[in-house]
C-alpha cells in the first residue's frame, strides 16, 4: 500500500480510503469484518463512515458494525484512521423529526459525536466530518463546537463533505480567525465521468490544505465496466440520486462504449483505471471504495499499484474532458 499525508496535517493515511456505507444494507456483520480485515491487512488504514449509514430503520447500524469489529482487538483501532460524518437526521423512517436533531448546531453536534463514540466502541474519532453545508448555522458556531470536541480528546481533525470552494473557504478562514485549525479534508463527487470539482472545490482544497477525498469513483457504476457487465446479464449497478446519467441516454452509452473500448486494447479493467486515474489527479489524497465483498475489494487495491501511459491518460481526457480551471471555465 501507498501512503500519503492528508492535506497540510502530519497524518499518514493510505492511497485508498474504505468506504462502508454498504456495511448493514447490503453486506452482513462478518463479511463486513472480513472485508475490513482483508482492507487492514493489506494496509487501507483509512476508513470512512457517517452516523446516517445503515439507513431506514436502521441508521447507526454500520457504526455498530465497525465498533464490533474494533472490539475483536487486535490493534484493529489503534491501526485505523477513522473518519465518521454528522448532519443528517437520526430518525427511522415513518418517524417525526426532532428539532435539533439534525444539522450542524453545537447541540446536535454535541450529541450526535457522544452517539456515534458509542456506537463505534471508542473513546476518539479521527476525523469528524461534516456531512453537508449547514447554510442555517453560522461557522463560528461550529468551530466552538469543533473547539470544544478537540479540547476533550473526543475529535482530532475536522472535515468537510459536499462542500462548495466558497464554503471551504469560509469556514478556513473563520476558523483562522479563531485561531482554530479548520478544515483538513473535504470528500466531493468526483470521477472521470463526473469532473467539475476540478473547477473550484479542488483548488480551494488545495490552497487551504484540505486532502481531497472522491466519493462515488465509479460514478454509480458507470466507469466500472457497465456495458461488459449489461451484455454478461449482470446489469449496472445505479446509485439513486448519485449518477445523473444512465445507460439509456445514447450520449452517456456511447461515452462509456469508448472508454470500455479504449481499455479493452491496454488489457485493463475499467473500473481500475477509474481509480487509478484518480490517484494522478493534483490534490487527492485518495478515492473512497466501497466494496460489497473481498473480491471488489481485491480489485480495488490492485488499482493502487496501477500506473497509466501518458498516452491513455491523454486518450481518457478526450473522452471525458474536464471543465478547466477556474475562471477560465467559465470566462475568457
Amino acid at each position: 500500500m501507498k501512503y500519503t499525508q492528508l492535506g497540510r496535517t502530519g497524518l499518514k493515511v493510505s492511497r485508498l480510503v474504505l468506504g462502508t456505507m454498504n456495511f448493514g444494507p447490503q453486506t452482513d456483520e462478518a463479511d463486513s469484518h472480513t472485508i475490513m480485515d482483508a482492507a487492514l491487512n493489506a494496509g487501507v488504514n483509512f476508513f470512512d463512515t457517517a452516523n446516517v449509514y445503515g439507513w431506514g430503520d436502521n441508521k447507526g447500524r454500520t457504526e455498530e458494525i465497525i465498533g464490533s469489529w474494533f472490539a475483536k482487538g487486535g490493534g484493529r483501532r489503534d491501526k485505523t484512521v477513522l473518519a465518521t460524518k454528522v448532519y443528517g437526521n437520526m430518525a427511522s423512517d415513518g418517524e417525526a423529526a426532532w428539532p435539533n436533531h439534525d444539522k450542524l448546531s453545537a447541540v446536535n453536534i454535541r450529541r450526535a459525536v457522544d452517539a456515534s463514540l458509542k456506537r463505534l466502541g471508542t473513546e476518539y474519532i479521527d476525523i469528524y466530518q461534516f456531512h453537508h453545508v449547514d447554510r442555517d448555522t453560522p461557522w463560528d458556531e461550529i468551530w466552538q463546537a469543533i473547539d470544544v470536541l478537540v479540547q476533550q480528546g473526543k475529535i482530532l481533525y475536522a472535515g468537510s463533505s459536499n462542500h462548495a470552494g466558497w464554503h471551504i473557504a469560509r469556514a478556513n478562514e473563520t476558523a483562522a480567525r479563531r485561531g482554530s485549525y479548520g478544515l483538513v479534508s473535504e470528500q466531493c463527487l468526483y470521477n472521470l465521468y463526473e469532473r467539475r470539482a476540478e473547477m473550484e472545490v479542488i483548488p480551494a482544497a488545495q490552497g487551504y490544505g484540505l486532502g481531497v477525498i472522491p466519493w462515488s469513483p465509479l460514478h454509480g457504476g458507470l466507469l466500472g465496466g457497465a456495458l461488459r457487465k449489461e451484455r454478461e446479464g449482470g446489469g449496472a449497478r445505479s446509485v439513486s440520486g448519485r449518477s445523473a446519467d444512465s445507460l439509456a441516454d445514447a450520449t452517456v452509452r456511447a461515452k462509456i462504449q469508448s472508454y470500455e473500448d479504449l481499455l479493452d486494447k491496454y488489457g485493463l479493467e475499467p473500473g481500475e483505471v477509474a481509480l487509478a486515474w484518480l490517484l494522478t489527479r493534483p490534490g487527492v489524497t485518495g478515492p473512497i471504495v466501497g466494496p460489497r465483498t473481498s473480491a471488489q475489494l481485491a480489485s480495488a487495491l490492485r488499482a493502487v499499484e496501477l500506473e497509466l501511459p501518458d498516452e491513455l491518460l491523454a486518450s481518457l481526457d478526450e473522452i471525458f474532458p474536464g471543465p478547466g480551471p477556474s475562471p477560465e471555465a467559465f470566462a475568457w
